[in-house]
């Protein structure tokens, strides 16, 4: 007489797994004196995240996020809304709403504290954003201790944490903006402009840049802020939009800042048109150029709205890209 084995169906290991739950839970309720359930903790991020680049130490700090209604025509606005939501769904991502993140970056040299983009401070605290003054602290680092703080564009979330309520956040540092994207954003004319984003990104920048020009530097494309910090061209998303290439004992690293806005509706999709873009068909020049670069040379980067903690590596894909977040490569 033979023996057959048993044949096992999923769904009779789930019920087979559930009775046996149920049976556990009325034989603890039994035996086990009445407790309560945990409290709800609520929705937590990290809020920073460290590591080495040869002699040098970054730390990436979570600002926060704000929710966005909709997705199209902000991205992909240059391409059908069916196709924007398909692409969304596809990656797993709601297609009709979104979270957009904000990432400063500090670069301890050994020599010099130097911090890119200062996020949106008060302007957006009531709304998500507004906390890397919190990460920093959460870091170990105090504001007075930042020797240097460049910004990569004029836009309020890079530059509305400078000041706070009357004083400059860190009051020790040095400034540095691209001389192109300061010479711009300092305009009176933009503040009365009909464009009502003009006037509060201008309305950001006069009210938290301009009363620190005297402490600061306007570089050029290709300007050394420190040894190893060199600006990159970048144009397109704004004016005189700037990248940051880092190298420290042979070890390199890119802060791209706004040149790709979402990992998925622009990183992979470079020629999709972003409404954040000032000159989009420029935007897309600089956005291939630089995503390009990064994926050729294997430079590890950093994106201002990249997924926290906004490190990883781009690789070509089709006509695209893919965002991959690093892991354990900086811990070995």
């Amino acid at each position: 007489m033979s023996e057959k084995s048993p044949r096992f169906s999923r769904r009779s290991l789930l019920a087979g797994a559930a009775g046996t739950a149920a049976i556990a839970a009325v034989s603890s309720r039994l035996s086990s004196p009445a407790s309560a359930a945990a409290p709800m903790m609520g929705t937590s991020k990290p809020t920073h995240n460290r590591f080495k680049l040869g002699d040098f130490e970054i730390t990436t700090l979570y600002d926060g996020a704000v929710k966005i209604p909709k997705v199209h025509p902000i991205f992909g606005k240059n391409q059908k809304i069916e196709d924007v939501k398909a692409h969304l769904v596809e990656n797993h991502l709601p297609p009709d709403k979104m979270a957009i993140s904000f990432t400063p970056v500090i670069v301890n040299t050994g020599k010099e504290l130097v911090m890119f983009d200062s996020g949106y401070g008060e302007e957006r605290r009531d709304k998500g954003a507004g906390k890397t003054t919190a990460a920093l602290a959460a870091a170990g680092y105090k504001p007075d201790q930042i020797d240097v703080v460049i910004i990569t564009h004029c836009h309020p979330d890079h530059v509305s944490g400078l000041m706070e309520n009357g004083k400059a956040v860190y009051p020790n540092a040095r400034y540095v903006s691209g001389d192109v994207e300061y010479n711009f954003w300092s305009k009176k004319d933009h503040l009365e402009s009909s464009d009502k984003n003009m006037v509060r990104r201008a309305t950001a920048v006069h009210n938290n840049l301009v009363p620190l020009a005297e402490k600061a530097t306007f570089i050029k494309t290709g300007g050394d802020v420190v040894p190893g910090i060199t600006s990159v061209e970048s144009s397109g998303h704004t004016p005189g939009h700037l990248c940051y290439h880092i190298e420290s004992a042979g070890k390199r690293f890119l802060i791209f800042g706004d040149v790709t806005n979402h990992y998925v509706a622009s990183l992979e999709k470079p020629d999709w048109h972003c409404a954040f873009d000032m000159d989009a068909d420029k935007a897309v020049e600089s956005r291939k150029k630089i995503l390009d670069m990064v994926a050729t040379d294997k430079i590890p980067c950093a994106g201002y709205h990249m997924p926290f903690p906004a490190v990883g590596h781009v690789a070509k894909k089709g006509s695209g890209y893919v965002w991959i977040p690093a892991t354990y490569q900086f811990d070995l």
